[in-house]
């Protein structure tokens, strides 16, 4: 298949890309950031260079590409955990206007499929629940499936060296149950280090 990458120089986003390639499909990758170009180029991916904010561009993008998947991995998150705070309005944005945009642009470009990241664990209340409450019905309102990962751990997660409290997934096997469920049929999915489990989308 040809997969459109939205994220893919981000912690999970780097490690699907060589799955991506071994598993036989042509890979585009998209950042905002000229830096990350090179080495989503060195990954096997045909770099994309595009703010997500910018619509018709983003649009045009796709369109270019005719992707058969898009996969939403874009985050707007710090490096260190303690600025996440500072952070919420900025991740919540892209959540919502950013899956916005994508859905769009997939839907003008014809892609069969879109898969997108959502969290596993409850979010309190406030924006940044509301934001992925609404990213989760914006995909499931697409048809697409939505990606309910635990707090990622491994190298150049948020927990290098530490195991975080569940749900949680080794961001390796986060990669790799990615990929396997490129072909399921719109819902939502918990990726755990329990395994991949469909639960009911009103769950959120």
């Amino acid at each position: 298949m040809r997969v459109f990458l939205a994220g893919a120089s981000g912690v999970i986003g780097r490690r699907l890309v060589p799955l991506l390639r071994i598993a036989g499909h042509d890979v585009a990758g998209l950042t905002r950031s000229a830096q990350n170009a090179a080495l989503i180029d060195e990954l096997g991916a045909s770099p994309i260079v595009c703010d997500v904010y910018d619509a018709a561009a983003l649009s045009a993008a796709v369109a270019q590409y005719q992707p058969d998947v898009v996969l939403h991995e874009l985050t707007d998150l710090p490096d260190d955990a303690t600025q996440i705070e500072a952070f919420r309005e900025r991740h919540a944005r892209i959540r919502i206007e950013g899956t916005h945009n994508l859905l769009a642009a997939a839907r003008a470009a014809a892609a069969a499929r879109v898969l997108a990241q959502s969290v596993a664990w409850p979010m309190p209340a406030g924006p940044a629940r509301d934001a992925v409450a609404e990213l989760e019905r914006s995909v499931l309102a697409a048809r697409g499936v939505v990606l309910r990962y635990g707090q990622f751990y491994g190298e150049g997660t948020y927990y290098p060296e530490t195991i975080p409290g569940e749900p949680r997934i080794q961001v390796d096997r986060a990669a790799e149950a990615t990929v396997a469920a490129l072909g399921e049929a719109t819902g939502v999915l918990e990726l755990t280090d329990d395994g991949t489990r469909r639960i009911p989308a009103s769950g959120s």
